[in-house]
């Protein structure tokens, strides 16, 4: 099975700059499928910057792999999940002046918000996913919460210039993912990855999916959203 996710907020992206029709992003997750990536990843933020209602109602009638819905844990977004009923939600941090998400979750200050927004949303058949930095008090303080998952905030990793600085950080987020590992948690990974730097985590088997998409949509303008994402399997399912 493929380990790659596509997120297909910044096809949205592209919709909202001129607030038309196209390009769909609903349209962009069936050619995802149809690639074969492991799932389909889409934010919706409380400011609707990109991915709007109506695209989530439609993802889940249409995406055959998996729906992965990132948002905040906040009472309307609660709400949207337990009556859409994606496969995954993955919570997130979110400030209405980022120009994305810049850092994983402080569980550690929220965990009874956490635990709690975990358990309602597990009461309704939904997976869930933390949404952290690499970490070992935030990832003991996720398992506690009940989630099942945790995504791993790689842009640190992605950031860092190659050499000793990024060496580091691979090490890391591996002993990181052996940490979750070793309480049962589930392990997933994304923020600022590419064609160019996943390769190193791709190596890391126990990483079970990534979260890409503003490289790949980036590449699709140039050579199509197939390509770009067949292409991007080919770094990330090496595990």
């Amino acid at each position: 099975m493929s380990r790659l996710c596509v997120n297909i907020d910044h096809v949205a992206t592209i919709r909202q700059a001129r607030r038309t029709f196209e390009p769909d992003p609903v349209y962009a997750a069936v050619i995802c499928d149809l690639a074969g990536a492991r799932g389909i990843t889409a934010h919706l933020r409380e400011d609707r910057r990109h991915i709007q209602d109506r695209d989530i109602e439609v993802l889940r009638q249409v995406v055959k792999s998996k729906l992965n819905l990132e948002m905040a844990a906040t009472d309307e977004m609660i709400k949207i999940a337990r009556r859409i009923k994606p496969e995954q939600v993955t919570l997130v941090p979110e400030k209405r002046e980022e120009l994305t998400t810049e850092g994983g979750l402080n569980v550690l200050e929220k965990k009874d918000l956490m635990a709690t927004v975990v358990k309602m949303l597990s009461e309704s058949g939904i997976c869930v996913s933390l949404f952290i930095d690499p970490d070992e008090a935030q990832i003991k303080a996720a398992a506690k919460t009940g989630a099942q998952y945790i995504e791993i905030h790689t842009g640190l990793f992605a950031n860092a210039a190659e050499g000793k600085a990024r060496d580091r950080e691979l090490e890391r987020i591996r002993l990181s993912v052996e940490y979750a590992k070793s309480l049962s948690l589930g392990v997933n990974a994304g923020h600022g990855l590419n064609y160019y730097n996943v390769g190193p985590l791709a190596a890391i088997d126990e990483i079970e999916e990534f979260n890409i998409g503003h490289s790949i949509v980036a590449k699709a303008v140039l050579v199509g959203l197939d390509e770009a994402v067949r292409e991007m399997m080919s770094l990330t399912d090496l595990g």
